[in-house]
């Protein structure tokens, strides 16, 4: 049985890689792998309790200090030294620059890191990412967005960069017209139009953006923003001033996402940049009509459906523009937008099809490199991978 360890700096703030590491590591637990989930930091949260019962192993190494943590490093060495996995996967960059280095210490056949967003960081990580480039075997992106980043930075060699997108588990995400209605019904609408935004309560999500832009919608529509973050108070601030009352919520952080998915009119995405956005993935699967800002992710997910409303980024008017054009369209025709959606979501994001690209990658790179190694496969074995194109 090939074992699989995942490696991302917490769990205990979910976003979308980190939804990512669950849905990859119980997939590939439900297809015969021995898969592990090691966070950096943390105890693990409610994921902790969802991967334990698939039959995933969870250990978190502790980390107080970041990478300066030197018992953190000892500790990873340590695990990967008794439990030999077959591939080290790390997500996002502290997990990944630690699995880097680990691996002088603690060689193992296969190292791939994935990379989740176009931000690059400050000088110290792009230094740390090119002096350390001849470590893994393949990095991989989940986008073109940001793949391009990272390309002209200097921070990844293109010979070792592959595109593997985020995929969604379509037989959970999808509507539902009776749990529609009762959701409604309990946030006590009937006509009103609902938008729903999914996010991390952070600047590059850029909501004051969209709340200005919401100000400008007519009396029936409401918004809920799904999502906490350091900005709660300055954004509630906000609603306040621009006199919107009670037509937004912020329920918080949800677990249960899906329910304000189906009970929704449209999905508006209002980020400065994003890599691969999992909400409008989900949204789309859902078949809500979606609005998105003019950032390359965003534009990936839509690109097949080319009638999605896109706004500038940044810009109150355009989004608002761009919102109102939605709501004007006869219910009809946002339903078939919606069924478009999800057709092109099921075409390329399907979770089924992504597994099946990991387990490729993987096997392809395990037959490259049959004994464990302190340093990156072969020029060979990168160029059969990017065969797998």
């Amino acid at each position: 049985m090939k074992h699989v360890a995942y490696l991302i700096p917490t769990l205990d703030r979910i976003g979308g890689a980190e939804q990512q590491v669950i849905l990859l590591a119980s997939g590939l637990a439900k297809k015969g792998w021995r898969v592990s989930v090691i966070a950096l930091s943390g105890t693990g949260g409610n994921a902790k309790e969802r991967l334990q019962s698939v039959g995933i192993h969870f250990s978190s190494l502790h980390m107080r200090k970041g990478l300066a943590d030197l018992r953190g490093w000892i500790r990873l060495s340590r695990w990967m030294k008794f439990n030999r996995p077959d591939v080290v996967h790390a997500h996002l960059p502290h997990a990944s620059l630690l699995a880097r280095w680990s691996r002088i210490a603690a060689p193992v056949r296969v190292l791939i890191d994935t990379i989740h967003s176009p931000a690059r960081g400050g000088f110290a990580r792009k230094f740390a990412y090119r002096i350390s480039g001849f470590l893994p075997d393949v990095v991989t992106a989940v986008s073109r967005a940001a793949r391009e980043t990272w390309l002209r930075s200097g921070m990844v060699n293109e010979a070792k960069l592959s595109i593997i997108p985020n995929g969604v588990d379509l037989d959970y995400w999808k509507s539902d017209r009776k749990a529609c209605d009762a959701m409604r019904q309990e946030l006590g609408l009937s006509d009103e139009f609902l938008w729903l935004a999914v996010g991390r309560l952070d600047p590059v999500k850029d909501h004051a953006t969209l709340l200005r832009a919401f100000s400008k919608l007519p009396a029936n529509a409401r918004l809920v923003i799904v999502g906490e973050g350091p900005l709660r108070s300055q954004l509630n601030d906000l609603v306040k001033a621009l006199a919107l009352g009670d037509r937004v919520l912020f329920p918080g952080f949800q677990i249960d996402v899906l329910r304000w998915m189906r009970a929704a009119d449209g999905f508006v995405l209002s980020s400065q940049w994003e890599g691969l956005p999992i909400a409008l993935l989900e949204a789309s699967a859902c078949e809500l009509p979606a609005v998105i800002t003019d950032i390359p992710g965003a534009r990936e997910v839509l690109s097949s459906v080319p009638c999605t409303p896109v706004a500038a980024v940044g810009n109150a008017d355009s989004l608002a523009a761009s919102m109102n054009t939605v709501m004007r369209l006869p219910k009809k025709d946002r339903s078939e937008i919606g069924r478009r959606l999800r057709g092109s979501v099921v075409e390329r994001f399907s979770l089924d099809v992504v597994l099946n690209r990991w387990e490729e990658l993987y096997g392809t790179l395990l037959e490259s490199n049959p004994q464990p190694s302190r340093f990156g496969g072969t020029r060979s074995a990168r160029d059969r991978i990017l065969q797998l194109q």
